[in-house]
Formats: structure tokens, C-alpha cells, sequence
């Protein structure tokens, strides 16, 4: 089986500006562009390849905030909604991000979500702990989310964790106020991120469902997690 992977960060009803999104986007596309090469360049998504490749933009506050006030990506009570991809042509070797953000209105959440290379050489470079680390800290700087990770579509399939729940991944993400991490088993690695929250690391080398021993540790992971209540939904909480 193929392991695939993707980074998502959630967080439920927040209404923000388009000015205040746009500046969270700037943040997000800058420091990822830090993470790897292929984090460079982005484009607009259209109808047809040729046309999406016509669409290249740099990735600033200035030119966020005439996409998300835009009739293309403003969706009104429901915020913005806009998506964009890094123009690799070859499937697999890219990736794209899908972004909700200023709604007030729940469900669903706001969030943000990072589709990760499957292909190598990419893949091999990306999909490290020390890469998907800095793309969490991207995310977290950025949209400041109740929860996310870099999720394993294998174990999430595997386990059928339910949609809204966060889910235990290869790397986790809680902010502080959603409570205390417990203790977890080795070799599990948990870090701050700044003063925003946690940030757990399942297993130092790339997580497979194809390993017992990785699947059983996630098993134990979420059963831990699940007792502190830190897999509780907080799409439903309250507007901030």
C-alpha cells in the first residue's frame, strides 16, 4: 500500500476581515516557501491545465486581499474560500492548498489544508520530520487552529476517524487551550510551538500503515489522547 499524506490545520467559527485573512495567507505561503523548493511558486487554479499555468501570482498581502474581496473567492457569511496549486505538471510531485478562512458560521470549520508530494524525489525531501515540522509551524504561525497534522490517509482509512474529530497522525498539533498533552509513550516526541501550543511527533522515521508497530503506537496515541479529551470536535464551539 502506498502511504499519502497531507497537513490540514482546523479551527471553528472565527469571523476575520478580508484584510485579516489575507494577512494570515501572507504569513502561511511565506513561511512554507522555507520548507522546500517546490513551496516557490504558485498558481491560481483553473478549468484546464494550460489555463492555470497563465495564472501565476506572488503570494502577498496586496494580492490576497484582491482575491479574497474578489467575487471568485469571497463567499460572504461564509468567508473566503480560495485554493492554489504549485504548477507541477507531473501528478504527485507538487502539491496544493485548499483554505477556508473568516467564517463565523459552523459547521464546517475554518481550515487550511496542504497536499503533500507522492512522488520521489520530492516526497523523500518533504515528507521528513524535520520538513513537516517547519510546514506545522507554517500552519500554526499563520491560522492560529484549535488542531491539525500531517495526517496518513492509510491510518485515518484504517481507523475511519470520524470528520470533525481531529485525527491522530504521523505529527499532531493541539493549541493550549484545548488542555494538557498527557504523557506519551517513546519513541513519541512532543514540542512546543512558540506559545501557541503542541506539537507531537509519532515516530522519527516516515510513518507507514504497512508497519505494525507504527499502527499500534498511533493506536495507543489516540486511545491516551482520547482520555485527556484532546480529540473532542471543537467545530462546534463558540465564535471568537
Amino acid at each position: 500500500m502506498k502511504e499519502t499524506f497531507y497537513a490540514g490545520a482546523y479551527w471553528p467559527g472565527r469571523k476575520e476581515s478580508a484584510e485579516e485573512c489575507a494577512r494570515r495567507a501572507e504569513t502561511f505561503f511565506r513561511l512554507l516557501s522555507h520548507c522546500d523548493p517546490i513551496y516557490a511558486r504558485w498558481f491560481e487554479q483553473a478549468g484546464s491545465l494550460k489555463k492555470a499555468l497563465q495564472l501565476q501570482f506572488e503570494p502577498t498581502y496586496e494580492t490576497f486581499l484582491r482575491f479574497f474581496k474578489s467575487k471568485k473567492y469571497s463567499e460572504g457569511a461564509f468567508g473566503v474560500s480560495f485554493s492554489a496549486w504549485t504548477g507541477h505538471e507531473e501528478n504527485g510531485r507538487g502539491g496544493m492548498v485548499m483554505l477556508s478562512c473568516g467564517s463565523a458560521v459552523v459547521p464546517p470549520p475554518n481550515s487550511c489544508r496542504l497536499y503533500l508530494p507522492k512522488v520521489e524525489p520530492e516526497a523523500g525531501r518533504v515528507l521528513t520530520v524535520s520538513v513537516l515540522a517547519e510546514v506545522m509551524r507554517a500552519l500554526v504561525l499563520a491560522w492560529e487552529p484549535y488542531d491539525g497534522g500531517i495526517i496518513s490517509r492509510g491510518y485515518q482509512e484504517l481507523r475511519n476517524q470520524p470528520v470533525g474529530v481531529p485525527h491522530v497522525g504521523w505529527l499532531m498539533y493541539f493549541a493550549r487551550h484545548r488542555g494538557e498533552v498527557p504523557p506519551l509513550p517513546a519513541p513519541v516526541r512532543v514540542e512546543p510551538i512558540e506559545d501557541k501550543g503542541t506539537l507531537i511527533v509519532l515516530t522519527p522515521e516516515r510513518f507507514t500503515v504497512s508497519n505494525p508497530q507504527h499502527v499500534s503506537l498511533a493506536d495507543q496515541v489516540r486511545a491516551l489522547l482520547d482520555q485527556a479529551g484532546l480529540l473532542r470536535d471543537s467545530s462546534a464551539s463558540a465564535s471568537t
